[in-house]
């Protein structure tokens, strides 16, 4: 059987601002370059943005009376969009690097292994340190977790512990965050 084709209902290009006769309210707050503030009849706050050739935008709807700008509507959209970019590129995104140990990694290993770790801290990376447990070496359980813990107390001057050792599996994991520079 067949799908039949049903056409989607139009949508209109929605602003998040309600501009020009848009505006219900019978009168407004009016702000603004080159425009004096006070209390507006909408009539006339549309006149003067008609006079200006520029939007009247309503900037603040849940005040009493609304206010709105008298701007170029389109270019304050741009220039939003732009600060919202800018705002997401300055966002700092978390990098997690691994660093897995067996239950009976021996001191060179586990030196060689706690350097990188100091090393991703230092760069404001999280740590996630694992103990792999391979076929019977399930066993040695509690030397993977001394181990654990031994690298994070070892690391404390770097990062602080966000999740102690927890067993998943085959796997007894710890999380280790970077300590910010203010602390």
């Amino acid at each position: 059987m067949r799908k039949r084709f049903r056409p989607q209902p139009r949508r209109e290009n929605k602003n998040p601002h309600k501009i020009n006769e848009k505006i219900l309210a019978p009168e407004v707050r009016l702000v603004g370059d080159n425009i004096e503030v006070g209390i507006y009849p909408i009539r006339k706050a549309l006149d003067l943005s008609d006079e200006m050739g520029l939007d009247l935008v309503e900037i603040s709807p849940n005040a009493a009376p609304p206010v709105c700008k008298i701007m170029e509507y389109k270019k304050f959209l741009y220039e939003q969009k732009k600060r919202e970019k800018a705002m997401k590129a300055k966002a700092s995104k978390v990098v997690v690097k691994e660093i897995r140990f067996g239950p009976n990694t021996d001191d060179h290993d586990y030196e060689f292994k706690k350097k990188h770790a100091e090393k991703f801290l230092k760069d404001g990376a999280k740590l996630k340190a694992y103990v792999f447990f391979k076929g019977r070496s399930i066993v040695y359980k509690d030397q993977g977790e001394i181990l654990l813990l031994r690298l994070a107390s070892e690391l404390e001057e770097w990062g602080k512990v966000e999740q102690m050792p927890r067993l998943e599996g085959k796997r007894m994991t710890m999380f280790i965050a970077p300590k910010t520079k203010g602390k």
